[in-house]
């Protein structure tokens, strides 16, 4: 397993790397074309994709080479490579910035998704600060690993794994995605916002069942600003 020093070099990498993402490429889907005025030799050295990566489309969001990064540090902790989801909380909480993104065919679905009191105390919209301490009420930054669905006080839900440093403690604290009376477009129109959570990603009653449906167990979601 990677410690969390290599985890961030990799993201670090990542970002650096970004500009083939931007143009539907990734480091995996190249290949190398071999050249010899006396040996045969094949015309592309064969690669190993275990993550299928298609070339993004024009919504593909900014946190998608962080993301890919993410899911490659975290292969033995992420076993479906098909989905992943990305949170961008560097956008406000009227916009909707939770994407499902399907590595199969490029295909992004965005919708609303809060973030935690604790992270925006004003209620602005916007979130301030992260946080993995106990009662913070705050969100958390990192890969989440996609745990089992179960009926809670909020009905559906689904728990989230920490997997870095930086939320590692998520499973404790009780971070999951459930749905809110809160999030919902007409509130976030109105008021140019919607409510916050306790720290966990509570999105639309009417878009629950195609998130947990989607993210099922053993996927990454991916959480930054």
């Amino acid at each position: 397993m990677l410690s969390g020093m290599d985890v961030v070099g990799k993201i670090e990498r990542a970002d650096r790397r970004g500009f083939l993402a931007g143009a539907g490429l990734t480091a995996v889907g190249l290949s190398i074309p071999l050249f010899s005025s006396s040996l045969p030799i094949p015309r592309q050295i064969p690669t190993v994709a275990a993550t299928p990566r298609a070339a993004p489309d024009m919504r593909m969001p900014r946190l998608y080479p962080r993301a890919m990064a993410a899911l490659d540090a975290h292969a033995g902790r992420i076993p479906h490579r098909d989905r992943i989801g990305v949170v961008d909380f560097a956008a406000p909480s009227r916009e909707a910035r939770l994407h499902l993104i399907d590595l199969e065919n490029g295909e992004v679905e965005s919708h609303l998704v809060a973030h935690g009191s604790g992270s925006d105390p004003d209620r602005s919209g916007w979130l301030q600060r992260f946080s993995n301490q106990p009662d913070s009420n705050a969100s958390s930054r990192g890969a989440f690993a996609t745990g089992p669905e179960y009926a809670g006080k909020h009905g559906r839900s689904r728990r989230l794994l920490g997997l870095d440093p930086d939320n590692d403690r998520a499973e404790s604290r009780g971070i999951v995605i459930h749905a809110a009376g809160y999030v919902n477009h007409a509130m976030a129109q109105a008021e140019g916002l919607i409510g916050r959570s306790q720290g966990c990603l509570a999105v639309a009653e009417t878009a629950l069942g195609e998130v947990l449906d989607k993210l099922g167990p053993g996927r990454l979601i991916f959480a930054w600003k």
